[in-house]
């Protein structure tokens, strides 16, 4: 292939992405990244190129790659998450139709009263559901959705949230399938420690997800917004325009009462990590040895796990509203149908950046990301940590994808820190934390894409408005990483990196964010 491993490999995804950015249409855009992309491939032979947009190969043997929209559907991860989406809008529907989610509204407009306790909330119940960024993304925005519309903001806010408190949550917690992916990355290469040792002692240089936790609550607690959010916000504040997809229809069910609501939460949560933990061998008889928790995730699959535990909450979660005569049992049955097809816009969007993401994997990009790497690890060695971040920002953010990018990184950056062992805990920080920035603001990021889903907003909405909130953290991580590479104590440039993002809240607060303080003073007034 003639493009193979060079920049135009990383066109396609730049495309759909600039492209969605241009014109607030996904589907379209995403499409025709995919275009660009089995041309590049096809090396512009038109019969080839809808071979590899419907279902090709390439490569030989063991190198074999395959592409298309087939091979992104029927690959057994993405079909487990698929599973575990149907599920997860059965539920809600569910809990709809009883009228747990009114009841649950009614409940939190009593004990919520404010802005800054409905974000808080949701911020908190984001950090509290830390397994699983998928999990996080549609739980929690199924269950604050009706706390924060009594609050009147914006789906975009919410989004941005559920997002904030996914991906990067996920990378600091030791129990959590991200946790699993990164050890497993570095399992078999000769570092004398343990994946898990390394990913638990990289956790204090991870500046964007630190740091991305002293952002949200700050800007939560100082009740100011900028950019695109800021218009979105008022629209929601002065008019009650959220930004919902307008799909959802609260009933209101005398008989139904705030457990119509959490039963079937817990279940979903209990059985959902009950699930990881089977499929990672916690119960196994002829597993060797004590297996505990963290191991047993490091073995889970989560596209097995989630739908194994997400099934058993919706057939319990049906016998028990049903057994409640909160909904009958036609009505219940019709929540199956209901659920899929509240699920079908997300399914739609995550198998076209599937299908893209397999095009920019075979058009090598790992290999030409991996170049410039090698290239810049002769100079400027103690900046190459912030080098690092900054790739892996462009990585992720090309291709959609944190767990690719540190899977590509983690082996590249290992030998160049090998003498150097504290440079080496910051260079896998590094990775780490610019693959979760990137996967953040990409448009084709499953995660980000399971928050607008989790949302209810449109996905290019939640992109543009996210936006800018993440690239100030990632500024300031940057910066962070800098010093850490001259500094090398986490402690001490940690709590350099929390003073400049509270001094930037109050910089931003005091110019850019002044507008939507005086917009929201003059429509109380």
């Amino acid at each position: 292939m003639e493009f193979a491993g060079t920049f135009w490999a990383l066109v396609p995804p730049l495309v759909a992405i600039v492209l969605a950015l241009i014109t607030k249409e996904t589907f379209s855009s995403l499409f025709v990244g995919i275009l660009v992309g089995a041309l590049l491939l096809a090396n512009f032979n038109i019969i080839d190129t809808v071979n590899y947009i419907i279902l090709g190969t390439i490569g030989e043997g063991d190198d074999a790659m395959g592409v298309g929209f087939i091979n992104a559907i029927s690959d057994p991860w993405n079909a487990g998450i698929f599973i575990f989406l149907v599920m997860l809008g059965i539920i809600v529907a569910l809990i709809n139709v009883a009228g747990g989610s009114a009841a649950f509204g009614a409940w939190a407009a009593k004990h919520i009263k404010t802005r800054v306790g409905a974000s808080l909330a949701t911020f908190l119940l984001g950090v509290l559901i830390f397994v699983d960024d998928y999990f996080n993304c549609l739980t929690v925005g199924a269950v604050m959705r009706p706390v924060t519309d009594v609050q009147k903001i914006s789906r975009a806010k919410l989004s941005y949230i559920i997002d904030a408190t996914a991906a990067p949550i996920c990378m600091i917690a030791p129990i959590s399938s991200w946790a699993a992916a990164v050890s497993a990355t570095a399992a078999d290469l000769d570092t004398g420690i343990t994946g898990i040792q390394l990913f638990v002692q990289a956790i204090p240089y991870n500046f964007y997800s630190l740091l991305t936790i002293v952002f949200v609550v700050g800007i939560c607690i100082l009740g100011f917004d900028y950019g695109p959010m800021a218009k979105a916000e008022f629209e929601a504040y002065k008019n009650g325009q959220l930004g919902s997809l307008g799909n959802e229809e609260v009933v209101d069910n005398k008989r139904a009462s705030l457990w119509d609501m959490l039963v079937p939460v817990i279940l979903l949560i209990v059985f959902c990590i009950l699930g990881m933990l089977y499929i990672g061998g916690f119960w196994d008889p002829e597993a060797e040895g004590y297996m505990s928790l963290t191991l047993a995730f490091g073995n889970t699959d989560a596209s097995v796990g989630l739908p194994w535990g997400s099934l058993i909450a919706v057939i319990l979660s049906f016998i028990y509203l049903v057994a409640r005569r909160v909904v009958s049992f036609k009505d219940a049955t019709g929540c199956f149908v209901d659920g899929f097809k509240a699920m079908v816009p997300a399914m739609l969007i995550l198998t076209f950046a599937l299908t893209l993401k397999l095009t920019t994997s075979a058009l090598g990009a790992d290999v030409y990301v991996a170049g410039l790497m090698e290239g810049a690890a002769d100079s400027l060695f103690k900046m190459l940590p912030a080098i690092i971040f900054l790739v892996a920002v462009g990585l992720a953010f090309s291709t959609g994808t944190s767990w690719g990018t540190f899977g590509i990184l983690i082996p590249i950056v290992l030998p160049i820190f090998s003498n150097d062992p504290t440079l080496l805990t910051i260079g896998i920080s590094a990775c780490l934390a610019g693959a979760v920035c990137g996967d953040h603001i990409s448009p084709i990021s499953d995660t980000t894409i399971m928050a607008s889903a989790g949302a209810n907003v449109n996905h290019v909405d939640h992109v543009s408005t996210q936006l800018p909130y993440a690239l100030t953290v990632a500024g300031v991580s940057f910066v962070c990483f800098i010093i850490a590479g001259f500094v090398q104590n986490p402690f001490i440039c940690l709590a350099l990196g929390v003073v400049l993002v509270i001094a930037t809240l109050f910089v931003l607060r005091a110019t850019v964010g002044k507008k939507s303080l005086e917009d929201r003073a003059a429509h109380a007034a």
